[in-house]
């Protein structure tokens, strides 16, 4: 049995659940390394990442490279002596620090691998409708997440989970996924398998282009748009009230599957609902944030906003 020095590798509040479980299980964290501070919000402050002030908290010693190839970066990762690295929603490595650590280093992915490979597996989840998920570790080779896969979990997706609700779920499963590795890795017991060489549904960057809402598709795909972006980035529409084109962001809705007696995009603003006409049916909107606004619930919306003529979704 091998004792463990691991480096640990992230960056969001995802990674901080995982460091945090490593860390209460008394393995020893001989370093992190996570990104570098930058300046965010209005006040352009700095800013350091969630993985960041946790290791502070714990006088764990951080790393920030800004190349992961600098001859510096690696004499300081060489210096720690570690015999693991361990990574979470972090960066592409090149070869010459994945191959570092004698026993390896390994990636947890919030996805049953091969599918969903990619920045944003939690979304693209629900986005596309699923109703199981899971996590999954595996060595990392020298492309994005196709290497060997070690174990995976499942869970379920319930029919109205928001991709904020999967994350928190994924983030324990996860823990649990990357304790169970270790103690494998820590045996000797390791058994890998190689993932296939195909994948049929990808986690793409979310950008503006994939987030805003069609309101052709089928009212339950623009439902789970809806879901799988929330709370961030959050779906968007264009939205024209009073001659002003806006992008309102929509945070949750419903689906009311039925035949249409209304126009295309046409709006129902009732004193308590606010639905939208679809080709299928309708969609309820229950809270929204327009431009320079904190998101709102529809009532509290409706008391405060009047409805032209020529308002419109589009």
């Amino acid at each position: 049995m091998e004792k463990l020095r691991i480096v640990f590798m992230g960056t969001p509040d995802f990674a901080v659940g995982i460091l945090d479980a490593i860390y209460q299980n008394n393995y020893e964290i001989v370093g992190v390394v996570t990104a570098v501070d930058k300046p965010a919000g209005r006040g352009q402050k700095i800013n350091e990442s969630a993985v960041k002030k946790y290791a502070i908290e714990k006088n764990l010693k951080v790393l920030q490279p800004t190349n992961l190839k600098s001859e510096e970066f690696l004499e300081e990762l060489r210096l720690l002596n570690a015999n693991l690295q361990v990574v979470v929603a972090f960066r592409m490595l090149p070869e010459v620090v994945w191959k570092m650590p004698k026993l390896g280093t390994f990636n947890l992915h919030a996805s049953l691998l091969p599918e969903y490979r990619g920045a944003a597996p939690i979304n693209w989840a629900i986005i596309n409708g699923e109703t199981e998920t899971g996590v999954t570790t595996f060595f990392i080779d020298d492309k994005i997440d196709t290497g060997a896969m070690i174990l995976n979990k499942k869970v379920e997706i319930a029919p109205e989970e928001s991709a904020g609700e999967l994350h928190d779920k994924l983030m324990h499963l996860g823990k649990e996924a990357v304790l169970e590795t270790l103690q494998q890795i820590e045996q000797g017991s390791v058994q890998t398998t190689i993932q296939p060489n195909y994948e049929t549904k990808t986690a793409y960057k979310l950008n503006k282009e994939n987030t805003k809402i069609n309101w052709s598709l089928p009212g339950q795909q623009i439902v789970n748009l809806i879901r799988g972006l929330h709370p961030h980035p959050s779906a968007w529409s264009n939205f024209t009230h009073q001659n002003q084109d806006l992008q309102v962001k929509i945070h949750k809705a419903t689906y009311e599957a039925t035949t249409p007696k209304h126009n295309f995009l046409e709006i129902i603003a009732e004193k308590k609902n606010l639905k939208i006409c679809i080709s299928d049916g309708y969609i309820q909107i229950k809270e929204l944030q327009m431009p320079g606004k904190k998101s709102t619930d529809v009532v509290s919306f409706l008391n405060g906003f009047h409805f032209n003529i020529d308002t419109k979704f589009y």
